[in-house]
Protein backbone atom coordinates (compact mmCIF):
# COMPACT_ATOMS: atom_id res chain seq x y z
CA UNK A 1 0.00 0.00 0.00
CA UNK A 2 1.45 3.36 -1.49
CA UNK A 3 2.38 6.18 1.49
CA UNK A 4 -0.43 8.41 0.13
CA UNK A 5 -2.79 5.49 0.24
CA UNK A 6 -2.29 5.23 3.71
CA UNK A 7 -2.80 8.36 4.63
CA UNK A 8 -5.80 8.41 3.28
CA UNK A 9 -7.44 5.51 5.05
CA UNK A 10 -5.74 7.07 8.14
CA UNK A 11 -8.35 10.33 7.65
CA UNK A 12 -11.19 8.37 6.82
CA UNK A 13 -11.03 6.44 10.03
CA UNK A 14 -9.78 9.68 12.16
CA UNK A 15 -11.63 11.60 10.48
CA UNK A 16 -15.47 9.99 12.41
CA UNK A 17 -13.51 9.65 15.38
CA UNK A 18 -12.14 13.39 15.72
CA UNK A 19 -15.89 14.03 14.74
CA UNK A 20 -17.28 12.22 17.77
CA UNK A 21 -14.66 13.46 20.12
CA UNK A 22 -15.69 17.58 19.28
CA UNK A 23 -19.26 16.43 19.97
CA UNK A 24 -18.14 14.76 23.17
CA UNK A 25 -16.17 17.61 24.26
CA UNK A 26 -19.08 20.05 23.21
CA UNK A 27 -21.84 18.19 25.11
CA UNK A 28 -19.78 18.17 28.47
CA UNK A 29 -19.15 21.68 27.94
CA UNK A 30 -22.93 22.45 27.37
CA UNK A 31 -23.63 20.15 30.22
CA UNK A 32 -20.90 21.51 32.59
CA UNK A 33 -22.39 25.25 32.45
CA UNK A 34 -25.71 24.52 32.66
CA UNK A 35 -24.68 21.98 36.05
CA UNK A 36 -23.44 25.24 37.04
CA UNK A 37 -26.26 27.07 36.90
CA UNK A 38 -28.06 25.03 39.76
CA UNK A 39 -25.98 25.43 42.47
CA UNK A 40 -25.70 22.65 43.91
CA UNK A 41 -24.98 23.49 47.99
CA UNK A 42 -25.48 22.37 51.49
CA UNK A 43 -24.76 18.84 51.88
CA UNK A 44 -25.68 17.10 54.61
CA UNK A 45 -25.15 13.99 54.63
CA UNK A 46 -25.16 10.64 57.38
CA UNK A 47 -24.32 6.76 56.90
CA UNK A 48 -27.06 4.57 57.51
CA UNK A 49 -26.24 1.24 59.04
CA UNK A 50 -29.02 -1.62 58.23
CA UNK A 51 -29.44 -4.30 60.56
CA UNK A 52 -32.44 -7.39 60.34
CA UNK A 53 -35.52 -5.90 58.99
CA UNK A 54 -35.44 -2.01 59.05
CA UNK A 55 -37.04 1.02 57.08
CA UNK A 56 -36.74 4.64 56.51
CA UNK A 57 -38.88 7.23 54.57
CA UNK A 58 -38.08 10.81 52.55
CA UNK A 59 -40.34 13.05 51.27
CA UNK A 60 -39.63 16.48 49.78
CA UNK A 61 -35.91 16.54 49.55
CA UNK A 62 -33.06 16.49 46.80
CA UNK A 63 -31.10 13.60 47.86
CA UNK A 64 -28.63 11.15 46.84
CA UNK A 65 -28.16 7.37 48.29
CA UNK A 66 -24.75 5.76 47.36
CA UNK A 67 -25.21 1.80 48.65
CA UNK A 68 -22.02 1.02 50.18
CA UNK A 69 -22.72 -2.59 50.86
CA UNK A 70 -25.19 -4.99 51.36
CA UNK A 71 -28.55 -4.96 49.20
CA UNK A 72 -31.77 -3.03 49.39
CA UNK A 73 -34.82 -2.02 48.32
CA UNK A 74 -35.91 1.06 47.42
CA UNK A 75 -39.94 1.81 46.79
CA UNK A 76 -40.49 4.71 44.23
CA UNK A 77 -44.57 4.00 44.04
CA UNK A 78 -46.78 0.92 45.13
CA UNK A 79 -46.04 0.09 41.82
CA UNK A 80 -42.76 0.31 41.09
CA UNK A 81 -39.71 -1.01 43.33
CA UNK A 82 -35.55 -1.17 42.64
CA UNK A 83 -33.45 -3.87 44.20
CA UNK A 84 -30.50 -1.89 44.92
CA UNK A 85 -26.69 -3.25 45.89
CA UNK A 86 -23.24 -2.35 46.63
CA UNK A 87 -21.83 0.07 44.16
CA UNK A 88 -25.65 1.34 43.19
CA UNK A 89 -26.28 5.31 43.18
CA UNK A 90 -29.95 6.77 43.06
CA UNK A 91 -30.56 10.83 42.79
CA UNK A 92 -33.41 12.20 44.06
CA UNK A 93 -33.94 15.46 42.36
CA UNK A 94 -37.14 16.87 43.36
CA UNK A 95 -38.74 15.51 46.43
CA UNK A 96 -40.33 12.43 45.61
CA UNK A 97 -41.93 10.50 48.41
CA UNK A 98 -40.23 7.47 48.81
CA UNK A 99 -39.07 4.24 51.33
CA UNK A 100 -35.68 2.40 51.32
CA UNK A 101 -36.14 -0.69 53.59
CA UNK A 102 -34.21 -4.01 53.76
CA UNK A 103 -35.08 -6.83 51.07
CA UNK A 104 -37.22 -8.80 53.09
CA UNK A 105 -41.03 -8.03 51.85
CA UNK A 106 -42.88 -9.89 53.94
CA UNK A 107 -43.35 -7.77 56.70
CA UNK A 108 -44.19 -4.32 56.77
CA UNK A 109 -42.38 -1.91 58.72
CA UNK A 110 -43.81 1.41 60.64
CA UNK A 111 -42.14 4.37 58.37
CA UNK A 112 -39.13 6.00 60.02
CA UNK A 113 -38.89 9.91 58.40
CA UNK A 114 -35.39 10.51 57.80
CA UNK A 115 -35.29 13.79 57.79
CA UNK A 116 -35.08 14.99 61.24
CA UNK A 117 -31.56 13.13 61.31
CA UNK A 118 -30.18 15.55 58.81
CA UNK A 119 -28.02 18.15 61.41
CA UNK A 120 -24.68 19.37 59.56
CA UNK A 121 -22.96 16.09 59.07
CA UNK A 122 -23.22 13.25 61.35
CA UNK A 123 -19.81 11.52 61.82
CA UNK A 124 -21.55 8.27 63.01
CA UNK A 125 -23.38 6.14 61.32
CA UNK A 126 -27.27 6.06 62.32
CA UNK A 127 -28.47 2.33 63.09
CA UNK A 128 -31.83 1.03 62.42
CA UNK A 129 -33.17 -2.29 63.12
CA UNK A 130 -31.61 -4.68 65.22
CA UNK A 131 -29.37 -8.18 64.34
CA UNK A 132 -27.86 -8.50 61.36
CA UNK A 133 -25.83 -5.94 59.70
CA UNK A 134 -26.96 -6.05 56.16
CA UNK A 135 -26.61 -2.86 54.44
CA UNK A 136 -24.57 0.21 54.87
CA UNK A 137 -25.92 3.54 52.85
CA UNK A 138 -24.96 7.12 52.71
CA UNK A 139 -27.58 9.65 52.55
CA UNK A 140 -27.34 13.39 51.42
CA UNK A 141 -29.42 15.72 51.43
CA UNK A 142 -28.96 18.67 49.18
CA UNK A 143 -30.29 21.91 47.93
CA UNK A 144 -30.51 23.08 44.51
CA UNK A 145 -31.53 26.68 42.71
CA UNK A 146 -34.87 25.27 41.65
CA UNK A 147 -35.37 28.41 39.54
CA UNK A 148 -31.78 28.57 37.81
CA UNK A 149 -32.78 24.93 37.29
CA UNK A 150 -35.85 23.98 35.96
CA UNK A 151 -35.03 23.91 32.48
CA UNK A 152 -33.24 20.54 34.02
CA UNK A 153 -35.27 19.65 36.48
CA UNK A 154 -37.97 19.36 34.33
CA UNK A 155 -36.72 17.31 32.14
CA UNK A 156 -35.87 14.48 34.42
CA UNK A 157 -37.65 11.42 35.64
CA UNK A 158 -38.55 11.33 39.36
CA UNK A 159 -35.26 9.31 39.89
CA UNK A 160 -31.78 8.80 38.40
CA UNK A 161 -30.20 5.47 38.45
CA UNK A 162 -26.47 4.62 38.27
CA UNK A 163 -25.95 0.38 39.03
CA UNK A 164 -22.52 -1.43 39.60
CA UNK A 165 -20.04 1.44 40.32
CA UNK A 166 -17.60 -1.02 42.09
CA UNK A 167 -17.22 -2.94 39.47
CA UNK A 168 -15.33 -1.42 37.36
CA UNK A 169 -17.87 -1.50 34.34
CA UNK A 170 -17.59 2.43 35.10
CA UNK A 171 -15.24 5.18 35.13
CA UNK A 172 -12.32 4.64 37.36
CA UNK A 173 -13.20 7.76 39.57
CA UNK A 174 -16.85 6.50 39.99
CA UNK A 175 -15.26 3.39 41.70
CA UNK A 176 -12.59 4.91 43.55
CA UNK A 177 -14.82 7.38 45.35
CA UNK A 178 -17.32 4.82 46.31
CA UNK A 179 -14.65 2.81 48.12
CA UNK A 180 -13.33 6.05 49.60
CA UNK A 181 -16.64 6.82 51.43
CA UNK A 182 -16.89 2.92 52.39
CA UNK A 183 -13.41 3.67 54.03
CA UNK A 184 -14.25 6.88 55.48
CA UNK A 185 -17.56 5.23 57.75
CA UNK A 186 -14.94 3.93 59.80
CA UNK A 187 -12.89 6.89 60.62
CA UNK A 188 -13.10 10.70 60.47
CA UNK A 189 -10.49 12.36 59.31
CA UNK A 190 -9.86 16.03 58.29
CA UNK A 191 -11.15 17.16 54.89
CA UNK A 192 -13.49 14.66 54.57
CA UNK A 193 -16.68 17.27 54.84
CA UNK A 194 -15.01 18.72 51.77
CA UNK A 195 -14.57 15.42 49.65
CA UNK A 196 -17.68 13.96 49.79
CA UNK A 197 -18.89 17.39 48.59
CA UNK A 198 -17.26 17.51 45.66
CA UNK A 199 -18.05 13.66 45.24
CA UNK A 200 -21.94 14.46 45.27
CA UNK A 201 -21.11 16.98 42.75
CA UNK A 202 -19.63 14.50 40.19
CA UNK A 203 -21.86 12.22 41.19
CA UNK A 204 -24.84 14.36 40.06
CA UNK A 205 -23.21 15.24 36.90
CA UNK A 206 -21.98 10.85 36.13
CA UNK A 207 -26.40 10.75 37.15
CA UNK A 208 -27.44 12.87 34.50
CA UNK A 209 -24.53 12.37 31.51
CA UNK A 210 -25.72 8.66 32.13
CA UNK A 211 -29.02 9.47 31.81
CA UNK A 212 -28.72 11.96 28.37
CA UNK A 213 -26.91 8.97 26.56
CA UNK A 214 -29.80 6.58 27.14
CA UNK A 215 -32.24 8.79 25.42
CA UNK A 216 -33.69 7.20 22.49
CA UNK A 217 -33.11 9.67 19.20
CA UNK A 218 -36.09 12.15 18.33
CA UNK A 219 -36.81 13.17 22.61
CA UNK A 220 -38.32 16.56 22.17
CA UNK A 221 -37.31 17.90 25.36
CA UNK A 222 -34.59 20.05 26.81
CA UNK A 223 -32.23 17.12 27.74
CA UNK A 224 -32.78 15.91 24.32
CA UNK A 225 -31.48 18.92 22.73
CA UNK A 226 -28.38 19.19 24.86
CA UNK A 227 -28.01 15.90 22.94
CA UNK A 228 -28.76 17.05 19.33
CA UNK A 229 -25.27 18.02 17.36
CA UNK A 230 -26.75 21.23 16.26
CA UNK A 231 -27.97 22.58 19.08
CA UNK A 232 -25.62 21.64 22.31
CA UNK A 233 -23.11 24.16 20.78
CA UNK A 234 -26.33 26.82 21.13
CA UNK A 235 -27.15 26.12 24.53
CA UNK A 236 -23.66 26.31 25.72
CA UNK A 237 -22.75 29.23 24.29
CA UNK A 238 -26.13 31.32 25.78
CA UNK A 239 -25.55 29.81 29.49
CA UNK A 240 -21.90 30.47 28.71
CA UNK A 241 -22.27 33.63 28.13
CA UNK A 242 -26.25 35.04 28.34
CA UNK A 243 -24.93 39.04 28.28
CA UNK A 244 -24.10 38.74 24.86
CA UNK A 245 -26.51 40.00 22.27
CA UNK A 246 -27.12 37.58 20.26
CA UNK A 247 -29.12 37.35 17.21
CA UNK A 248 -31.02 33.88 15.72
CA UNK A 249 -28.78 34.40 12.82
CA UNK A 250 -25.48 34.55 15.09
CA UNK A 251 -26.95 31.02 16.96
CA UNK A 252 -28.23 29.53 13.53
CA UNK A 253 -24.20 30.12 12.65
CA UNK A 254 -23.01 28.09 15.88
CA UNK A 255 -25.51 25.38 14.74
CA UNK A 256 -24.55 25.99 11.39
CA UNK A 257 -28.03 25.69 9.63
CA UNK A 258 -29.84 28.50 8.02
CA UNK A 259 -31.69 30.71 10.22
CA UNK A 260 -35.40 29.30 9.44
CA UNK A 261 -34.40 25.65 9.68
CA UNK A 262 -32.45 26.36 13.02
CA UNK A 263 -35.61 28.52 14.82
CA UNK A 264 -37.43 25.60 13.55
CA UNK A 265 -35.57 22.87 15.33
CA UNK A 266 -34.53 24.79 18.55
CA UNK A 267 -38.36 25.89 19.30
CA UNK A 268 -39.73 22.13 18.06
CA UNK A 269 -37.16 20.41 21.14
CA UNK A 270 -37.33 23.45 23.52
CA UNK A 271 -41.05 24.45 22.91
CA UNK A 272 -39.69 28.25 22.55
CA UNK A 273 -38.09 30.30 20.41
CA UNK A 274 -34.58 31.27 20.67
CA UNK A 275 -34.77 34.50 22.13
CA UNK A 276 -37.56 33.75 24.31
CA UNK A 277 -35.32 31.17 25.90
CA UNK A 278 -32.73 33.09 26.43
CA UNK A 279 -34.64 35.75 28.08
CA UNK A 280 -35.84 33.73 30.66
CA UNK A 281 -32.41 32.59 31.02
CA UNK A 282 -31.34 35.99 31.78
CA UNK A 283 -33.69 36.92 34.39
CA UNK A 284 -33.08 33.35 36.32
CA UNK A 285 -29.94 34.33 36.31
CA UNK A 286 -31.03 38.27 37.74
CA UNK A 287 -33.15 36.53 40.17
CA UNK A 288 -30.51 34.69 41.85
CA UNK A 289 -28.20 37.69 41.66
CA UNK A 290 -31.10 39.63 43.62
CA UNK A 291 -31.86 36.99 45.88
CA UNK A 292 -27.89 37.13 47.06
CA UNK A 293 -28.39 40.67 47.02
CA UNK A 294 -24.22 40.73 46.06
CA UNK A 295 -25.07 43.23 42.99
CA UNK A 296 -26.69 46.55 41.87
CA UNK A 297 -29.84 46.63 40.54
CA UNK A 298 -28.13 48.35 37.62
CA UNK A 299 -25.01 46.08 37.63
CA UNK A 300 -27.38 42.75 37.47
CA UNK A 301 -29.17 44.29 34.60
CA UNK A 302 -25.75 44.84 32.72
CA UNK A 303 -24.46 41.36 33.71
CA UNK A 304 -27.91 39.44 32.27
CA UNK A 305 -27.25 41.72 28.74
CA UNK A 306 -29.69 44.64 29.10
CA UNK A 307 -28.95 48.22 27.84
CA UNK A 308 -30.81 50.23 30.67
CA UNK A 309 -31.94 49.19 33.96
CA UNK A 310 -35.88 50.55 32.48
CA UNK A 311 -35.57 47.85 30.26
CA UNK A 312 -34.36 45.17 32.45
CA UNK A 313 -36.54 46.07 35.11
CA UNK A 314 -39.95 45.82 32.23
CA UNK A 315 -38.87 42.38 31.35
CA UNK A 316 -38.33 41.29 34.66
CA UNK A 317 -41.46 42.26 35.64
CA UNK A 318 -43.26 40.23 32.80
CA UNK A 319 -41.84 37.08 34.00
CA UNK A 320 -42.04 37.32 37.85
CA UNK A 321 -45.04 39.37 38.10
CA UNK A 322 -43.09 42.28 40.34
CA UNK A 323 -40.43 44.71 39.79
CA UNK A 324 -36.54 43.85 40.75
CA UNK A 325 -36.39 45.54 43.84
CA UNK A 326 -39.44 43.78 45.12
CA UNK A 327 -38.36 40.45 44.32
CA UNK A 328 -34.49 41.50 45.93
CA UNK A 329 -36.72 42.39 49.56
CA UNK A 330 -39.04 38.67 49.50
CA UNK A 331 -36.50 36.57 47.79
CA UNK A 332 -33.51 37.30 50.14
CA UNK A 333 -30.98 34.72 50.30
CA UNK A 334 -29.32 35.21 53.99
Amino acid sequence: MSKKVQKTCHAAVLSPLIAILMRLVVFMDALSHILDDIHLSGAEYLYISGHGRWRFSVAQQTIFYVVLSGELNLHISEKETQHLEAGDIVFVPYGLTHHVQHTDTSLILEDFWLMSEFAGHRNTPLNLGTGTHNALVLAVRCLLDTDMGRPLLSSLPPYLLIRHGLNGSGPDWLRLGLEFLALEVERHRPGRDTLINRLIGMFLIECVRDYVEQLPKGTDNWLGALRDPYLTPVLSAIHAHPERAWTVVELAGLACLSRSAFAERFTTMLGQPPLAYLTQHRLRQAARHLALQDLSIGRISEKVGYASETAFSQAFKRQYGISPSQYRKERAIN
